[in-house]
């Protein structure tokens, strides 16, 4: 009887430790998920509204079609003399974000990446309150501009990490069908 006591407490150790292990990855699966969700919303959220913010996105390719990674892109407002510089990601796409009003209208935009300029011109409608307002400045050819950015593949990968973390921290949380049949065999014996 005391070894039988000592195998049920052994099995019942074990299936504590099975449970603080899930319990600990699927923990740090969530909080993974969490923080790169929080980094990344202020890659995707605005700071103004979109009355108030024009974005300058596109992709920058070979003459190849291949994208151009790690390209710096120069986006500028010449009538206010204002511009940043962004970065390519790895599939060549690039996004720049201006706090503008309706007075910017029709002004001037400068874009450079690898040497080669393009100018065009400030374009929305003063009316429209609620739609992005955004122009789209591609360079070289063949670039998939289909492909979603890369933000998107992040915050996709960070709630698939979510999931799992609760997937784990479910089946940590449930005993295995050895254990719940040694349980009822045990139960079997005594009586």
């Amino acid at each position: 009887m005391c070894e039988q006591v000592t195998r049920t407490q052994l099995a019942s150790v074990r299936l504590s430790v099975m449970r603080d292990r899930g319990r600990k990855a699927g923990l740090v699966a969530i909080v993974s998920g969490i923080a790169v969700n929080l980094v990344l919303a202020s890659v995707v959220t605005a700071t103004h509204e979109a009355d108030h913010r024009f974005m300058v996105e596109g992709y920058v390719c070979g003459a190849d079609g291949k994208p151009a990674v790690d390209i710096d892109v120069l986006v500028k407002d010449t009538k206010v003399s204002y511009g940043q510089i962004v970065k390519t990601d790895s599939s060549g796409y690039y996004k720049a974000t201006f706090h503008l009003h309706n007075d910017n209208l029709g002004d001037p935009l400068l874009v450079e990446a690898r040497g080669e300029q393009q100018n065009h011109k400030i374009e929305f409608d003063p009316k429209n309150l609620e739609t992005e307002r955004k122009i789209q400045v591609n360079f070289g050819t063949g670039c998939d501009a289909s492909s979603p950015p890369a933000w998107f593949w992040w915050t996709g990968g960070a709630i698939m990490s979510a999931a799992g973390g609760v997937i784990v921290m479910k089946l940590a949380r449930q005993p295995s069908k050895q254990e719940r049949g040694k349980g009822k065999s045990q139960g079997k014996r005594n009586v």
